[in-house]
């Protein structure tokens, strides 16, 4: 009741921030800036948080969506005042770690999986297997490129480096942020090639600053006796039905997929 009774002093208040799973526009289950644009409002807002807490735990996904959700953090960091620690759970990668880059300070496990600065586009070809089994492809199009990249039909070398350039134009703007926020913190090698580490390493390469778990390193910080606000998107009990049920499926098989990219189940 302390906290209520005017002009007395109470312990100071973390709220965590749980951003976890794949990052995909409109993504229930995943991370995307709709869908924690009002978790976010409310952790800056609710109580007069002492600092936010970033719990991440994410694979990557959607540049975009990553940028998005980075930039309403660090927007409401600066206009309230609000320190923000990044605290990586399993991996923090790709996205993710565009995401924990949104953070004043990233804290990992020794385990942890931080990196993977870079942009990867993955698709198959089936050109030989329609023509073993006789399909001809009839695609009309208004405009040379619309049907840029068909699985379809061969590659054209204009397409690929077409594509190309689109990569690099996202991977400079990861590098720019990574940039921004990390500074003279990093070391002196070409930490942008898409590589990742654990954690204890990326400590050393300054992709984070130190190990640390989020309670322990919060009570270090605040105080023992530090208060925790635990904020997330919620799911109403009629989502789980119908189509619903569906869209969880494939967003579950996309994230393992991406999880087993870095060696995670």
């Amino acid at each position: 009741m302390k906290r209520f009774i005017p002009f007395l002093k109470s312990e100071p208040l973390v709220s965590v921030i749980r951003l976890q799973g794949a990052i995909a526009a409109g993504a229930r289950g995943g991370i995307s800036d709709a869908g924690y644009a009002s978790v976010i409002e409310k952790a800056f807002a609710k109580g007069k948080p002492a600092t936010v807490a970033l719990s991440i735990n994410s694979p990557g996904g959607s540049p975009v969506q990553s940028a998005l959700v980075a930039a309403r953090i660090r927007r409401l960091a600066e206009e309230k005042e609000i320190k923000v620690h990044s605290f990586v759970e399993d991996v923090a990668a790709s996205g993710g770690y565009w995401l924990a880059c949104a953070g004043d300070e990233i804290w990992v496990d020794p385990s942890s999986i931080v990196g993977s600065i870079g942009v990867i586009s993955a698709s198959f070809g089936f050109v030989e297997a329609m023509q073993k089994i006789g399909v001809e492809r009839r695609v009309h199009t208004a405009g040379e490129d619309k049907s840029i990249l068909d699985p379809f039909r061969p590659e054209r070398a204009e397409d690929i480096e077409r594509l190309k350039d689109i990569q690099r134009d996202i991977h400079a703007a990861f590098i720019d942020h990574v940039k921004a926020r990390r500074g003279d913190k990093l070391a002196d090698q070409d930490l942008f090639t898409g590589a990742f580490w654990t954690g204890a390493k990326g400590v050393e390469l300054g992709l984070a600053d130190g190990i640390g778990h989020l309670v322990p390193k919060m009570k270090e910080l605040y105080g023992d006796k530090v208060r925790f606000a635990v904020h997330g998107p919620k799911k109403g009990l009629l989502s789980r039905f119908g189509a619903q049920i569906m869209e969880d499926v494939d967003l579950g098989l996309q994230e393992r997929a991406l999880y087993a990219r870095y060696g995670l189940s």
